[in-house]
C-alpha cells in the first residue's frame, strides 16, 4: 500500500465548496457512530449495532437501491458524506484538499458542486450495478474524489506531483500529473481485479468516478495552458 501525504502550494482564491465538503464530512463523522466519540451510541455491541444501522441508513445498499426502496433513492448522495473510520475519512479528505482546490477554482463553485455530487453518485451507482444483489453498505466520498482526480488530470496535466513510493524507500520523486494519476488509476484497476465484488474497498467506484471526471472535463472544459504553482502530493489508494 502506498501511504499518502499531500498538499497544494498555490496562491489561489478560496475554495468554499471544497472546504465546506470537508467540514460536512468531518462533522457528520464525529457526530455519527463510526468515530466512537459520541456517547449517545454507547460502546461495545451497542456501538457496533449503531454503526451497522447507520451505514445501511445513509449508505448505498445495492439490493435496496435496485429494488427502488424509497429510503434508498437518495443514498448515492448521502453516502458521499459517510465514512467508515478515521483513516478512511482522513485519507479521502487529504486527496480532496489537494486536488479539489484547483479543480474548484477552474470550474467555478456551482459547476464544481454539481460535478462533485453528480459524478460521486454515479460512481456509487456504477459499483452497485455491478453488485446488484449485495446487501453490503457502501459509504465514502472516494468515488467523487476520484472524479476530481480525473478532471484534474485533464485540466492540469503538467502540474508537478511529488510521490512517495514504498518500493523505492519512500524517496520523494516529482512527476507531472499525467504520469502519476494514470499510474494511480492503473493501481485501482489491478486492485479491482483482485478484489472482485467482495466487501472491502470499492475500487470499481474509483475507476468509474475517475473516468467520469476525465470525460466531463474533456467534453466541457479546457485544460490550463499554464500551471505556475506546483501541486505536491503523494499518490496512494483512495478508499471509500
Amino acid at each position: 500500500m502506498i501511504s499518502t501525504w499531500s498538499r497544494v502550494r498555490r496562491a489561489c482564491a478560496p475554495a468554499p465548496v471544497t472546504y465546506g465538503i470537508i467540514t460536512l464530512c468531518a462533522v457528520s463523522f464525529v457526530l455519527g457512530p463510526a468515530s466512537g466519540l459520541n456517547p449517545v451510541y454507547g460502546t461495545g455491541d451497542r456501538l457496533l449495532s449503531a454503526q451497522t444501522g447507520y451505514f445501511h441508513r445513509w449508505g448505498v445498499v445495492p439490493a435496496e437501491l435496485f429494488s427502488l426502496a424509497p429510503r434508498s433513492l437518495f443514498t448515492p448522495v448521502t453516502a458521499l458524506f459517510v465514512h467508515g473510520g478515521w483513516l478512511h475519512l482522513l485519507g479521502n479528505m487529504l486527496f480532496l484538499q489537494v486536488f479539489g482546490v484547483m479543480a474548484e477554482e477552474r470550474m467555478g463553485r456551482l459547476r464544481y458542486t454539481l460535478f462533485y455530487a453528480g459524478c460521486g453518485a454515479l460512481a456509487l451507482v456504477g459499483y452497485a450495478a455491478a453488485n446488484a444483489t449485495s446487501e453490503q453498505a457502501l459509504v465514502g466520498a472516494s468515488g467523487a474524489i476520484s472524479a476530481v482526480l480525473g478532471a484534474f488530470l485533464y485540466l492540469f496535466p503538467t502540474a508537478r506531483v511529488t510521490s512517495l513510493f514504498p518500493f523505492l524507500f519512500f524517496l520523494p520523486l516529482r512527476f507531472p500529473a499525467w504520469v502519476v494519476l494514470p499510474f494511480w488509476a492503473a493501481l485501482q484497476w489491478l486492485a479491482a481485479g483482485r478484489a472482485g465484488g467482495g466487501p472491502g474497498v470499492a475500487y470499481l467506484a474509483h475507476l468509474v468516478g475517475f473516468s467520469l471526471g476525465f470525460l466531463y472535463a474533456w467534453g466541457c472544459l479546457r485544460p490550463a495552458t499554464r500551471v505556475r504553482a506546483t501541486a505536491p502530493a503523494t499518490e496512494g489508494e483512495n478508499q471509500p
